[in-house]
């Protein structure tokens, strides 16, 4: 620990930590340092980053938006010309 370290508290729910410990074993790595190297590299995204290309761990629906987008899944469609395009790069 260097002169200039200060200590952090946070929650974490039980399935974060169990990784965090599994990870910190399997690569022979202090947690303090894992932890410290992972908020150093997503801060790094978030400012080097446009907003846009962050995408979130987790997303949230509300019961209205869950259901849209469960109708949209569930519709037999065929493609928009435009993700033909994206996916028939010729």
């Amino acid at each position: 620990m260097t002169t200039d370290s200060v200590q952090l508290s946070a929650y974490v729910s039980a399935a974060t930590k169990e990784r965090l410990d599994a990870t910190s074993r399997a690569r022979g790595l202090k947690k303090g340092h894992l932890i410290e190297q992972a908020l150093l590299h997503h801060l790094a995204a978030l400012e080097q980053l446009p907003e846009g290309f962050i995408i979130p761990a987790r997303i949230v629906f509300d019961a209205e938006s869950f259901k849209s987008l469960s109708s949209a899944m569930e519709a037999n469609t065929e493609p928009t010309q435009a993700l033909n395009d994206l996916f028939n790069d010729d």
